[in-house]
């Protein structure tokens, strides 16, 4: 089900690093966004979401797409901003009943340890250690998150839903939502990875 962001909208995010409160609704006034939702700051996975969006961040600058990340919590964020895996502004969520309106699921333990298992979750673990992400344990575990890629009208593009943690929306899937796919190169990092091969379920 597609995200109401009448309701989102109203929602409020705090502002990393200065704790400023603002309404989510703020992010996305008079301007095209792509707000990515992340599970944890210290998670890999999460880690290189983020510097693979970091391939299209200068294509979505010159076009007026602001690049904004959200997190959970405040916890492990300082670490995030030190690494510099992100290039765009970062918030994190003041009540976690923000992710649960955008539909995204809370994992068990064992179905969480379970989808580090898919297909999808190994090979971003393998990409991730090659590149020297590190991680750490900080903050929540189970979360899930996704994205939601919102035109300067106010207009919902999309809404993306993690299935799990290793699933990411693609760089060109982003681009297309915004009519920037004709300057995509294959090279690009990020495609699109084949679904996970286990059937564990996030659960509310």
């Amino acid at each position: 089900m597609a995200a109401d962001l009448s309701v989102i909208g109203t929602h409020k995010v705090k502002r990393i690093p200065n704790g400023e409160s603002v309404e989510l609704k703020s992010l996305w006034q008079d301007q095209n966004v792509a707000i990515v939702f992340f599970r944890r700051w210290g998670c890999m996975l999460c880690r290189l979401w983020a510097k693979e969006l970091g391939e299209i961040a200068p294509i979505l600058h010159k076009n007026n797409v602001k690049l904004i990340g959200v997190g959970v919590e405040e916890a492990g964020s300082k670490e995030f901003v030190e690494g510099k895996f992100f290039d765009g502004d970062l918030y994190y969520v003041e009540d976690m009943n923000t992710y649960q309106n955008l539909g995204f699921k809370r994992f068990n333990v064992i179905s969480i340890i379970t989808s580090l298992f898919w297909k999808q979750s190994r090979e971003a673990i393998f990409k991730g250690r090659s590149m020297g992400l590190g991680g750490d344990l900080k903050g929540d575990w189970v979360q899930t998150g996704g994205a939601l890629l919102i035109g300067k009208d106010g207009k919902l593009l999309h809404h993306f839903v993690q299935t799990g943690p290793g699933d990411h929306l693609s760089n060109l899937d982003i681009l297309k939502n915004f009519g920037l796919e004709h300057e995509y190169k294959p090279e690009m990092a990020n495609q699109k990875r084949d679904n996970q091969e286990c059937t564990a379920e996030a659960k509310n």
